[in-house]
């Protein structure tokens, strides 16, 4: 009997079904299809335009499609956490929304922020609890309405943000050559002013003259941001490839958050493997922060097979950044195919 580990039993998703592309996005701000795809790889983007629905919404769609798939008993749930940015008030929580609206009777419920790294810190946490013991089936969803902080006449930040949310189950085994394996997280704090919202929080909380101002909106200095996620995520990766015996030859996908497409080729370039071997959706989802890597595992969760080498990374806000390596713990293949 080997170690208790944490393995992915399924993953769901969801994105809306209004698709935001290069062309429109072109009459509302100063920019065209041609630098967008050259500077970032962004073809278009999915957008929640519905009044009134938020982050809970698509993290409730995702979580119920993830629940069907596995056929898991709800009341066996013991916890449902969801990674955002993007909450959809200050309190309560997202995860308490998304549970309330599940019906799940015997889970408890909280957010994690982490900005773009938030699903890889918070599966990290997840595998802890799950190993603990003391938890068997957690609800893992990393969602962002990107969208609501995005100002549309910003032509260096709007091209790249979309919406949508993605969800893992995930379950204890005692097959020690499965599942979570190793992880390599590390914060630099010194990212506030490069990569920020200005105002709504308790340094700045909202009046009129932070509206007026449009103070509500992402900040960002894109090339120190790029510089850094470069070089973070490409060194994350080789690290955790070297501590673990992993090289080109026994690697079978890095899953990158979707940033920027030249940033996801220099991770792969970094650890000497081709593009198809690199989970990519940024070209027609954009950037959906904590959604892009669980996202990315839904589009492709037909392609894995039981035992594949996947390296997860992400870089983002508060210059927070890592890798995690992990097991895959079934065959796609005979999963559900995704609804989009």
């Amino acid at each position: 009997m080997g170690k208790r580990r944490a393995i992915i039993t399924g993953v769901g998703g969801y994105v809306p079904e209004y698709i935001l592309n290069n062309e429109e996005l072109s009459r509302m701000v100063e920019t065209n299809d041609e630098w967008i795809m050259t500077r970032v790889g962004i073809k278009e983007r999915r957008i929640l335009t519905e009044e009134g629905l938020g982050t809970s919404y698509m993290a409730r769609k995702a979580a119920k499609q993830l629940l069907k798939k596995t056929g898991v008993d709800p009341n066996t749930i013991d916890a449902l956490i969801v990674t955002t940015s993007s909450a959809d008030y200050k309190f309560p929580s997202t995860a308490s929304i998304v549970l309330g609206k599940l019906g799940l009777k015997n889970a408890f419920a909280y957010d994690l922020w982490a900005a773009c790294c938030g699903f890889i810190y918070t599966l990290d946490t997840v595998a802890c609890m799950v190993e603990s013991g003391r938890y068997n089936k957690v609800i893992l969803i990393g969602a962002d309405k990107m969208s609501a902080m995005v100002d549309y006449k910003d032509r260096a930040t709007c091209p790249l943000f979309g919406d949508g949310a993605g969800a893992v189950l995930i379950e204890a085994t005692e097959d020690d050559d499965m599942g979570y394996m190793d992880s390599y997280f590390r914060t630099d704090g010194k990212g506030l002013p490069f990569l920020h919202m200005k105002a709504g929080g308790s340094v700045c909380p909202p009046s009129h003259f932070t509206v007026d101002h449009r103070l509500h909106y992402i900040y960002q200095e894109g090339r120190t941001v790029f510089r850094y996620a470069v070089t973070s995520m490409s060194d994350d990766c080789a690290l955790i490839a070297e501590r673990n015996g992993l090289n080109k030859d026994n690697i079978q996908w890095i899953v990158p958050h979707q940033a920027n497409m030249r940033i996801i080729e220099a991770v792969a370039k970094r650890l000497d493997l081709p593009m198809e071997q690199v989970m990519v959706n940024i070209e027609h989802f954009g950037n959906t922060s904590a959604a892009t890597i669980p996202l990315a595992l839904w589009e492709y969760e037909s392609k894995l097979r039981k035992g594949d080498n996947l390296i997860l990374t992400a870089f983002g806000a508060g210059f927070v950044h890592g890798a995690s390596y992990l097991k895959w713990a079934y065959d796609g293949s005979a999963a559900t195919a995704p609804v989009k």
